[in-house]
């Protein structure tokens, strides 16, 4: 029997291919499963895209059992952007939701981290795993400093997400130095309850798994969620400082390195 950990390759997208499947993994994911859609979403094709993928590394998590003509060997994707690559006039994909000043403004080294997903039939195990620590490889190899990025919660109705946006809100808004705001017409409020009538576990029960793993890892969020129509999720924006990680978060992030 082959072992799970066996049949995994990890490293970043080398060419068109890898980009395409790495796209087409993430229209399985986000189009198929969770209803988003776009306007370079390619249907005929099968592919999520759009125009921040050719500057963005694209780190792949890969089933070495799938023939890479398949287009299907890609089965986990990180999308992953250093500040250090934008130009004078560039600009992160976070920015279309959120204000990102403290983060431009405070003259250290950022990575962007978008576009995360990991196939249906790889969730469960260590596939998510292995990501985390290829992307902790990643970070550690750059020098990065501060981490952030839109995360998303599935579908629009506040109704339904005010206890967990609420508990985000009250527990864990970034400090003033890293606290990015949701921006214009797709700003909402998550202040939309009060601490005293928040049931932590109700709350956290309902959180994506992908936000609680950032969180446990001690990140924060922007002020504000952003509406997304086209997509059919409410996002967050999640920032991580590595140098304010506990000790416990540190080595957990860091394990086996060093």
């Amino acid at each position: 029997m082959i072992s799970e950990e066996s049949i995994y390759a990890l490293r970043l997208a080398r060419d068109a291919r890898d980009l395409q499947a790495a796209q087409r993994l993430r229209y399985r994911v986000f189009v198929e499963e969770l209803g988003a859609d776009g306007p370079l979403v390619d249907h005929a094709a099968r592919l999520e895209r759009d125009v921040f993928d050719e500057i963005f590394d694209h780190l792949l998590l890969i089933d070495t059992r799938v023939d890479p003509e398949t287009m299907d060997h890609v089965v986990g994707v990180y999308r992953l952007l250093p500040s250090d690559r934008l130009g004078p006039e560039g600009r992160f994909y976070s920015e279309g939701e959120y204000d990102l000043t403290p983060l431009r403004e405070s003259g250290r080294k950022l990575l962007e981290l978008g576009r995360s997903c990991v196939h249906p039939d790889h969730r469960g195990g260590t596939g998510m795993f292995h990501l985390w620590n290829a992307l902790a490889d990643y970070v550690l190899e750059r020098g990065i400093e501060v981490l952030f990025g839109v995360a998303s919660f599935h579908g629009t109705d506040i109704a339904r997400l005010t206890p967990s946006l609420a508990y985000l809100h009250h527990h864990h808004l970034a400090p003033p130095g890293l606290r990015v705001v949701a921006r214009g017409d797709g700003y909402q409020r998550m202040d939309l309850l009060p601490p005293e009538a928040l049931d932590r576990k109700a709350a956290m029960a309902a959180t994506p798994a992908l936000i609680k793993a950032y969180l446990r890892l001690g990140g924060f969020v922007g002020e504000g969620a952003w509406i997304d129509r086209d997509f059919n999720t409410t996002d967050v924006c999640l920032v991580m400082d590595t140098e304010r990680m506990s000790a416990r978060h540190r080595g957990y992030y860091t394990r086996g390195r060093g």
